[in-house]
Parts: C-alpha cells; structure tokens; sequence
C-alpha cells in the first residue's frame, strides 16, 4: 500500500504541489470555526457568528468555480497568488474591524470568501502533468482525498491552539498568513508557471455545458446532504450519551473512517468504467449510514460513525476521475472547482434540513436523512449512467456553440494540460 504512494511523493515537484496546496487551502478548512471563536471573544452573539461564517460559505461557493474560470483563461500564478492575498487581506480586515461596523464585517467575510483560491482544483488540473501514468494520478487524486481529511482534522486544532496561545484574532491573521505562503510554494513551481489550459470553446456556461459534469454534480449535492446531516443529527445523540466529547468523537470517526477508506481505495490500481465504480461505492455509503438508525451506546456508535465514512473518499476520489473526463477542453479548473461549490452547497442544504428535522423527531429521524440522501445520490448515478459512461467508452458529441466535447478515450485523460 506505502508503494503506491511513495511513489506518488518522489515523482518531481508531487509532494511541493500537494503540501503548498494543503497548506494554502488551512485558511479555507478552518475559516467557520476561526470566524465563530473571534465573534464569541469579541462579544457576538451564537446568531451573529453562525450568520458570517454562512456569509463566507457563500460567497466561497459562487467564488471558487468564477475564480477556476480565471485560472483555465490566464494560468494559475495570475489567478491563485492575488486571490490568496486579498481574502488574506479582507480577512485581516476583519480580524482588525472586529464586529463593531456590521456592514465592515459582512463585507470583509464575504470577500475573504469570495477571493478563496481555486487550489484544489488547480492541484488536480496538475496532476497529469506531474505524473506519466494515469494510474499514478487515480492514486493521487485518491491521495488528495485522503490529505484532505487530514487537513479537515488538524485545522480546528490549529485554531484552537493558537486561540489558547495567542487570541482569536491572532489565529485570524495567523491561518491566513500561512495560507497565502502555502498559495505561494504552488504558484511559483515550475508545473503551476508552465500550466497552460488546453484551448477551449468561448461560452458563458463554461464547464456546466457538460451533462455528464451536471449529472455528476447532480449525484454529488446529495452526497454533500448527507455529509452536512450527520454533523447535526450527531449533537443530540451525543448529548443524551455524554455531551460535547462524545461529539467529539464521532465527528473523529467519521474523519478517520473517510482516511482508512481513501487510503485503501488509493493503493490499488482499478480497472473498469468508472462510473460504474462510483455507482457502486455510492450504494456502499448510502447502506453504511442506514446502521446509525441503530444508535447503540457511545462505543459501538463510534464504530459505527467511523464505517458510515469508509466510502465518502473512494466516492470523492473516483468523482475526480470523472470530472476529468467530463470537463470541456480548457475548462479542467473550473469543473473541479465546480465539484467543491457543490459538495460544500450540500453539506450545508444538509445541516439546514436536518436542524428541522432533529426538533421534530430527534437523532432517530436526523440519522435517516443521510441515507435517504444517499440514496437519492445512488439513483441520480444510475438514472444519468449512460451519460456519465459515454466519455469513458470514446463517445463522440458533435460540437456546437452548446457543446465542446471531451474526446478524451481511455487511458487518457480529458485535461490535455502537459507542461
């Protein structure tokens, strides 16, 4: 299993690109908890905190797919590094204005957002241009997928840690200091310089004018529902079995489950359709949420948070072959981008949906909405399969000012983007 990624990290420039990447995205992964700690430690309400962090949800939501559009029109260094700056900037704004002026802080949150740079989707953009074989890049972006957890877990400790040593304000300014030099270490590396997108079709939908992508994001939204439940039906489970450590607890499983998962789901090179694939590892996750329902004691629960996220990085990792394939010429960014606004719009549809839902009926009911929506995510998959497999199998789509089409046939990937 260590092989196949060992020899992800050797290959030149690999472990530069997906360490600056992870590094430049910490101001991002930890942006709601950092922005709930400075409203309490200035004064602010639950309310008002929970308002700026969905602010900045948001506005990071319509800002990465616009922001990946740049980076396929103009290449990464111009896009990526000035982006990064000003969200640092409009961040620090608000580290600094505090939640006096409420305009001031709704704005400068909303900017921060806004300005977030596209750097996963650029990472992925760069992959086939680091890596020779293409199943080096399914093991890197699975890799990806995994490093991602990690990130997700270590980023609210480092606010927390550096709220304890220093202030709220200072973990503001301090995440995002070293987000702009994670955005710097990517941009300034001989892949990211000598990127260029491939040449592609001027039109306003961009990558949307995909219907394999649409069917994709289409599955995913529901993915990112039942992700965002979980979270929720989680707190009154927890608070009937021993309060915010067990919360904490599942909230760890559920990361840990979605690491061991990626992990093996990396280390092997797969063969077959993808999208037959991800219909099957969807199915998997949709019936490893249905034993919440059990909400057995604190210890077999946990056992039981950590196999409902086996699957959510093998599902994440082969959705990104996907979005490869199904992205139109010199769009490659922007379509990966589009899959994190969509995923992060579900996520918070999902912990939307399922606060009702828990008043209602309590934790029984929240915990049935993640396999519901799982389900729902399994039946988009199969209902759009022809769709999502034709790519794979070398369908050709006549273009038209509607339609560029990925020609790509397999092994070969949709980018075109070799330095």
């Amino acid at each position: 299993m260590a092989a196949g990624y060992l020899e992800i990290l050797r290959a030149r420039h690999a472990t530069r690109l997906l360490v600056g990447t992870l590094v430049g995205r910490l101001p991002n992964a930890t942006a709601a908890i950092a922005i709930v700690l400075f409203v309490r430690a200035e004064g602010g309400s639950y309310s008002l905190a929970g308002v700026l962090a969905a602010v900045y949800g948001v506005a990071n939501a319509v800002g990465q797919p616009l922001l990946g559009r740049l980076v396929d029109l103009h290449g990464q260094p111009r896009v990526q590094l000035p982006s990064a700056v000003v969200s640092a900037l409009a961040m620090a704004a608000f580290a600094f204005a505090g939640i006096g002026p409420l305009p001031l802080a709704y704005a400068a949150v909303a900017a921060a957002g806004l300005f977030t740079p596209p750097l996963e989707g650029g990472l992925r953009a760069l992959w086939p241009s680091v890596l020779p074989k293409e199943g080096q890049v399914h093991t890197a972006y699975a890799m990806d997928a995994v490093a991602q957890e990690v990130m997700f877990t270590v980023g609210p400790l480092l606010v927390t840690l550096c709220t304890a040593l220093w202030s709220a304000q200072a973990a503001l300014l301090v995440l995002n200091v070293i987000g702009v030099l994670g955005a710097l270490s990517v941009v300034v590396s001989p892949p990211s310089r000598a990127w260029r997108s491939a040449p592609r079709e001027a039109h306003w939908l961009g990558a949307l004018r995909s219907p394999g992508l649409l069917a994709l994001l289409a599955a995913f939204l529901f993915v990112g529902i039942a992700l965002g439940s979980i979270t929720v039906a989680s707190v009154p489970y927890a608070d009937d079995h021993g309060g915010d450590a067990v919360y904490g607890w599942l909230m760890a499983a559920l990361g840990l489950g979605a690491l061991i998962g990626g992990t093996v789901y990396g280390a092997r090179q797969w063969v077959g359709e993808p999208a037959r694939r991800l219909a099957v590892l969807t199915a998997l996750l949709a019936v490893c949420y249905l034993p919440l329902l059990l909400m057995p004691d604190t210890v077999p629960m946990v056992l039981l948070t950590l196999l409902s996220g086996v699957f959510l990085a093998p599902c994440i990792a082969c959705a990104f072959v996907l979005v490869d394939r199904h992205a139109p010429r010199g769009t490659v960014t922007e379509a990966f981008s589009w899959l994190v606004t969509t995923f992060t719009v579900g996520a918070s549809v999902g912990t939307g949906l399922t606060g009702p839902v828990v008043e209602a009926g309590g934790a029984l009911w929240g915990f049935a909405v993640p396999g519901a929506a799982g389900g729902v995510s399994l039946l988009v998959l199969l209902a759009t399969g022809r769709v999502l497999a034709a790519s794979g199998q070398g369908a050709v789509i006549a273009a038209s000012s509607e339609n560029d089409p990925n020609r790509a046939v397999e092994p070969r990937f949709s980018t075109g983007d070799r330095a």
